[in-house]
């Protein structure tokens, strides 16, 4: 079954990270949007939206409607892929790099103070 106690201290983490996330000026983002704007930034692409579904696991409308938030915030755009213009190509933007890396200064903060509190 594993370590529940460790596995509650990586949630500790998650949770002093999301509390620090919802308190900041950052956009306030759902679970899908999130995970669909880490997967643009730190996987390799090009990226699609049938991609992104199938890695996912979604439909193709849930990811198309998230990221349509996520292009009104300007942390992602959509363009037409010229080489086959049935595909759309989601692209980073400068603003999302910024975002990202301050919910990386979140997280890694959350961290230290884990591990301060726990040793």
């Amino acid at each position: 079954m594993g370590d529940t106690g460790q596995n509650l201290g990586n949630l500790s983490v998650w949770c002093s990270a999301l509390t620090g996330f919802v308190a900041s000026d950052e956009p306030d983002l759902s679970t899908r949007q999130l995970a669909i704007l880490m997967n643009v930034y730190l996987r390799g692409g090009p990226h699609t939206v049938r991609g992104l579904a199938e890695t996912l696991n979604i439909s193709k409308p849930a990811v198309s409607r998230a990221l349509d938030a996520l292009g009104s915030k300007g942390l992602t755009r959509r363009l037409r892929d010229e080489t086959d213009r049935r595909n759309v190509l989601v692209q980073r933007t400068d603003a999302g790099v910024a975002f990202l890396s301050a919910f990386a200064d979140l997280v890694r903060a959350a961290e230290e103070d884990d591990r301060r509190s726990y040793g």
